[in-house]
């Protein structure tokens, strides 16, 4: 059984970076963020969030992720 604070650990921080890397695969932060969604309602179905605090932090983590792809299409764009 994982303990509490691994489960918050990996919330902060694998949903923003799952993020970054779809927006890199998909050259679309939108379509990364909806993809990113959809991988946590599969695991909130699936029961691996038991906590309702995980919820939170993960929403936290994929604004974060979401705000920094934003910033990295900005600049993609700026440079052409």
């Amino acid at each position: 059984m994982e303990s509490i604070f691994v489960k918050i650990v990996l919330a902060l921080f694998l949903p923003g970076i799952i993020v970054i890397l779809l927006t890199r695969i998909t050259y679309n932060h939108y379509v990364a963020l909806l993809l990113s969604i959809a991988l946590i309602a599969a695991s909130i179905y699936a029961g691996y969030t038991s906590p309702p605090i995980i919820f939170v932090v993960d929403a936290l983590s994929l604004t974060v992720g979401f705000w920094f792809a934003t910033l990295m299409m900005q600049r993609g764009i700026n440079k052409d």
